[in-house]
């Protein structure tokens, strides 16, 4: 029997056939995915084969898992060396991103980005809660919208409370798998009630002294939605650590550098000291954002971002340098 796996909860996955059934199946044995050191070698959008357990038995066995039209991995978080794979199989992915309700920061943006598009994943950004946004918040929203436009990103301003943008969001979603992902507390689950009020998802409200959010989403779902589109609802993501990615190929995923660098003076340029670098020109002529190319550094140098408060002010005085110079 073949199906897609609905949900992982690490060592029961929910598997719908392809007549529409569910059945909660177990990994057979170990699976080594052609060199991939994953903590999860299934994923929520995986097409898998299993066998019943028994004639009596209402449970399955996952036995093969079929070969992935892509994935979007981020680094395990208590083994550095390991990968984890969010999810697989993916049509578009929607990254939530929030001013300061909680923060998000240009740093995860970025790197969030980048992977998707060295797995041949299609990102659109969704700047959640504009509802809450004053002058100040409104103004940094508009900025980093402008960025990623111009770059080429498509950008949404979406409320849920007050079900603006959600119109122009389902269209985007209609006959596709879509990921929904970003911090906890950016309205996930409270954008996919929204979208679908029938799932009732659980959803929680931001700590007023941390302005951070809870885990309500324990684990990768996918849902079907009635607007003939299927979702996956992720765990809100704290850090998200680049992986199996070589220092020269690295800028070929910032699109604005993929453009300009065949016009650098060396073939290997990596945008920092070498001269005559088209990168670096660009940067000084406000043609390309700081935060980005921050952003580029800190992933070439193999920094790990853990997003604390001051690497999020870090990033607004960027922008502001920036702002300040146009």
């Amino acid at each position: 029997m073949t199906g897609t796996v609905y949900k992982s909860t690490g060592s029961w996955y929910t598997v719908k056939t392809e007549h529409g059934a569910f059945i909660e199946c177990r990994m057979k044995g170990k699976f080594r995915m052609k060199g991939i050191k994953s903590t999860n070698p299934i994923a929520v959008g995986d097409l898998v084969d299993f066998e019943m357990e028994s004639a009596e038995a209402a449970t399955g066995m996952i036995h093969h898992i079929h070969e992935r039209k892509n994935y979007i991995v981020r680094k395990s978080v208590n083994l550095s060396k390991q990968i984890h794979i969010i999810a697989s199989n993916i049509d578009r992915v929607f990254l939530l991103v929030t001013i300061d309700n909680p923060p998000t920061t240009t740093s995860f943006i970025d790197r969030f980005l980048v992977t998707a598009e060295a797995y041949g994943i299609e990102a659109v950004l969704v700047f959640n809660k504009i509802d809450t946004l004053n002058e100040n918040t409104l103004d940094e929203q508009l900025y980093l919208q402008h960025i990623y436009q111009e770059i080429g990103y498509t950008c949404l301003r979406v409320s849920s409370t007050e079900k603006k943008g959600l119109d122009q969001l389902k269209e985007m979603m209609i006959g596709n798998v879509n990921m929904f992902s970003g911090h906890s507390g950016v309205g996930k689950s409270t954008l996919v009630n929204a979208l679908e009020p029938g799932l009732d998802l659980k959803t929680t409200v931001i700590s007023e002294q941390s302005k951070q959010g809870q885990h309500t989403t324990t684990f990768a779902e996918m849902y079907d939605l009635s607007f003939d589109a299927r979702i996956i609802d992720t765990p809100g993501i704290k850090g998200f650590g680049i992986v199996d990615m070589e220092k020269e190929e690295i800028s070929g995923y910032f699109p604005e550098f993929f453009r300009l660098q065949d016009q650098c003076k060396f073939n290997n340029c990596l945008h920092k000291e070498e001269p005559h670098c088209a990168i670096k020109k660009a940067l000084e002529q406000d043609q390309i954002a700081w935060s980005r190319y921050k952003s580029y550094l800190q992933i070439l140098e193999g920094d790990d971002e853990h997003y604390r408060t001051d690497i999020y002010n870090d990033d607004r005085i960027a922008s502001d340098q920036t702002r300040k110079s146009e």
